[in-house]
């Protein structure tokens, strides 16, 4: 593998599959079945709840009516309890029996029937009972109440859920942005919570002025910034200031995504975009930050989607609200992006997003900082040197330096570890980088042997050569998808990288492959990451940073269809020079290994037996075969503005 650096290159993330609904997401999924089920049950329980009322109202009969009459005549009964059509006997020995008689008949009427006269029947003690009206009641309409209460309540539940689908549609152009209350401590940012970026910082500091006491700007005629657009690497902070804006100026913050505003329904954007301005107006002072505006904020006129096209209606609704706002307007729209490049001219006048703050990646002294502030919570040993941290990391952004420090705690809190050692955030630098160990990835004798010799090839390599970066680490342990790995680092940062930099980068790249054909007279896929980085670096020498001797200082760009700025006769020309360029740095890098061999098998046995080399020990070997290891970065020829970190091969 080829020689990494703390700046590891950075892919798209895999889209997520898409969500395929059946018969269930069109009927609401399961919480409709869900709902229904206890719709029935609701309803059976309540028709359970009446059966047993009635039940108890209405008892089974104990003796026929015959036999009351027969013991009527007999003279057995003392008295006799009517309550509806429910007879209760009572004897003279003391026990009581029920029966029931016709509803539409008295009770002489009906013993008369059965031969009781009058005479036997006045020696019975008759009492008339009437049911209570609520009884009465309940008895009579609880059958049919219950049952249009039970049909109602499944209309009005049937109709809710089309109701609901139906509302969306007129909530569907609302701004979906979510509002951070000034009061809420708990969500409240500052500059203070924040490293670096000093810059930017006191950039924005007028933002928060004017926010504070807008008065004092308009009352001498000055008007603040409409938009603020905040342009950096991922992970830089970005979202992190633009909430410390509002968190210093103590009003509320709007933020949304940029594609939040775009669906598949022409003029919902814009509606959303009109509704989000008004919100901000209401709560004025207020801030409205639209996170990746470049998903809506696109050039215009490229032909794809047509004049209708949703993004481009939702982008011109943003032109005008910002156009509309009135000088006494306390409302500041904040934006993010790290793709400035692709932003429509219109969204970047003057009068829109006029003030452009750039926010590099962290220098040492920064990284040192925001180091701090993530260990803040974090119980860390008496070893710990994050000045160390700090200088071992260049190119890391504070997304990334917040993950160093989270892994380095999940390292200790694995070893049931109470604080976190130096050895942990080393070992974390390593794992941000390149991914975690693969212990159960052996190599055998033949391929741990090869993989020595090609991480030996650029250690060796970049220890010779004069304008390549001093060696940190190497390693034949497996890390990601990389067999092993050198860690190479600069001694100071870089903002700036020169041709001969990177015609040694290409060289020290190329010490692996080199190694393999010259010692094993073959080559293996090992070297395929190599081949890619360093053909890539010499493409870009050629055609965007002008350092072809032969082609001259010329920007080519990029061919991409429909999009062809030079003719096919220079792309044979440039094909050409990124040929001539890395067959130079492969002749070099073989050089130095023809004149090093006795160093290169000494690294190479190190490795074999311990598996890594760390700096101290890797200068002691290249002593011990008269190589002067490097102690300070030489600075040589001329250098070209080139994109931080662009130097460093991962």
């Amino acid at each position: 593998m080829a020689p990494v650096s703390p700046k590891k290159p950075r892919g798209k993330k895999p889209a997520k599959p898409p969500v395929r609904r059946g018969w269930r997401g069109l009927l609401g999924g399961p919480s409709f079945f869900g709902n229904l089920v206890t719709t029935i049950l609701i309803f059976l329980l309540l028709m359970s709840a009446y059966s047993l009322i009635a039940g108890m109202t209405q008892p089974s009969t104990d003796i026929p009516l015959s036999t009351v009459a027969a013991d009527v005549a007999a003279g057995k009964v003392s008295a006799i309890t009517v309550n509806g059509d429910q007879l209760s006997l009572t004897y003279f020995d003391q026990t009581t029996k029920t029966s029931r008689k016709d509803p539409s008949a008295g009770l002489p009427e009906t013993l008369a029937t059965y031969g009781v006269t009058p005479a036997e029947l006045a020696k019975v003690a008759i009492t008339v009972q009437g049911q209570s009206g609520f009884q009465f009641w309940f008895l009579t309409l609880a059958p049919t109440v219950l049952t249009l209460l039970f049909l109602g309540f499944l209309f009005w539940f049937l109709t809710r859920q089309v109701k609901g689908a139906g509302m969306q549609a007129f909530t569907f152009g609302q701004s979906k942005a979510r509002v951070t209350d000034p009061a809420d401590v708990s969500q409240r940012v500052t500059f203070a919570d924040i490293a670096g970026a000093r810059e930017a910082k006191e950039e924005l500091l007028e933002i928060v002025d004017f926010l504070k006491s807008p008065k004092k700007f308009l009352d001498i005629g000055a008007r603040i910034p409409k938009g603020i657009i905040l342009m950096g690497a991922p992970g830089t902070g970005k979202t992190l200031l633009a909430r410390a804006v509002a968190g210093e100026a103590g009003v509320p913050f709007f933020s949304i995504s940029g594609s939040e505003f775009v669906e598949m329904f022409v003029g919902v954007g814009a509606s959303r975009v009109r509704d989000l301005f008004q919100l901000a107006k209401k709560a004025a002072p207020a801030i409205i930050f639209v996170d990746e505006i470049d998903a809506v904020g696109r050039v215009r006129g490229t032909g794809v989607g047509g004049g209708n096209d949703e993004r481009e209606q939702t982008l011109n609704q943003i032109l005008v609200e910002m156009d509309g706002f009135e000088p006494t307007e306390k409302v500041v729209v904040m934006a993010a992006t790290n793709r400035p490049d692709v932003l429509d001219p219109a969204l970047l006048r003057p009068g829109r997003f006029d003030r452009r703050v750039t926010i590099d990646l962290p220098d040492r002294r920064d990284r040192e900082d925001i180091l701090k502030i993530h260990a803040r919570k974090k119980p860390l040993g008496p070893d710990v040197a994050l000045a160390v941290i700090a200088e071992r990391t260049p190119g890391f952004s504070g997304a990334e330096l917040y993950s160093l420090m989270n892994e380095g705690a999940i390292l200790a809190a694995r070893d049931s570890r109470k604080e976190i050692t130096q050895y942990d955030l080393i070992r974390s630098i390593e794992k941000v980088m390149l991914g975690p160990e693969r212990k159960s990835h052996l190599l055998s004798k033949k391929e741990k042997e090869l993989t020595a010799y090609h991480e030996a090839g650029h250690a060796l390599v970049s220890s010779i050569l004069p304008n390549a970066d001093p060696v940190h680490k190497i390693s034949i342990i497996s890390r990601g998808r990389a067999a092993g790995y050198t860690l190479k680092l600069p001694f100071e940062d870089k903002k700036m990288q020169s041709r001969k930099q990177f015609l040694d980068d290409i060289a020290a790249t190329l010490g692996g492959y080199v190694a393999e054909e010259m010692l094993f007279d073959d080559v293996t896929t090992g070297p395929s990451n190599d081949l890619a980085v360093i053909t890539a670096l010499a493409r870009d020498m050629v055609s965007r940073y002008g350092m072809s001797k032969k082609l001259g200082p010329i920007a080519f760009g990029e061919r991409a269809l429909g999009n062809e700025p030079y003719s096919e006769r220079v792309a044979a020309e440039i094909d050409a020079e990124v040929s001539h360029i890395i067959d130079e740095a492969k002749a070099r890098a073989t050089k130095v290994i023809e004149e090093h061999r006795t160093a290169l098998d000494a690294i190479a046995k190190e490795l074999i037996e311990k598996e890594t080399i760390e700096r101290a020990e890797f200068e002691k070997i290249l002593i011990l075969n008269g190589i002067v290891p490097k102690k300070k970065e030489e600075e040589e020829g001329g250098v070209v503005i080139a994109p931080s970190g662009s130097g460093h091969i991962a």
